[in-house]
Order: structure tokens, then sequence, then C-alpha cells
């Protein structure tokens, strides 16, 4: 694994993203019941609308910050920074660039090739 000091600062990248992700859900209005919507509103085309990017946003934020969140409980079991295919050690360059990445560089060039 990457040395110390930069470890640290990829769990902290990883916290700080977390927060953000958090935030702008929140922002979107998703809460424990989801997304929250006037039912009120004249214009329900636009609400119709509006619901379906705010969704597709949502779940992208929803993907990515429980990416985040199992690379963080990765830190805390140990297994940060290994490949969960191959089991050897992502390269300290590609955790820098993706720091929630799952894989080492070969690995997920393989799983790209297969899709």
């Amino acid at each position: 694994m990457a040395a110390d000091a930069t470890t640290q600062e990829l769990r902290t990248a990883l916290e700080e993203e977390r927060g953000s992700l958090r935030a702008q859900l929140a922002e979107l209005g998703h809460g424990a019941k989801g997304l929250d919507y006037d039912p009120n509103f004249a214009d329900s085309s636009q609400v119709t609308a509006e619901r379906g990017e705010n969704e597709t946003l949502v779940n992208k934020l929803l993907e990515t910050l429980l990416e985040v969140e199992h690379a963080l409980a990765k830190f805390d079991d140990g297994s940060y920074g290994v490949c969960e295919n191959c089991g050897k050690e992502i390269a300290g360059a590609r955790l820098e660039a993706k720091p929630e990445a799952r894989l080492c560089i070969d690995c997920a060039a393989a799983a790209r090739s297969r899709r």
C-alpha cells in the first residue's frame, strides 16, 4: 500500500468526498423517504421532468457514496489498497487518481474488456 502520509491523505480525501456527496443529496431533497416533492405544485409536467432528472442524479450520487463508504470500510478492516480480484497491491498512482478503486489497473482493464 502507499506510504502512511499518502494513505492518510487518501482517507481524508474519501471522508471529504463522503461529506460532499451527503450534502449534495440533502440539497436535492434526498432523505430517509427518498426524494421529497411538493404534491400541490401546479405544473405536474415540470415536476415530472424535474423528478426524473433528480432521480438520475441522486442514483449516481448514491452509487458513488456507496463506493466511497466501501473504501473507508476497507481502511477500517486493513484491506485498503488491495485488489479485490487478484489480491495484489493497487498502485499508489491509481489510488491517488481514484481513491475508491476496488481493482488494480490490470484487473480493471480486464473487467472493462469483458463488458
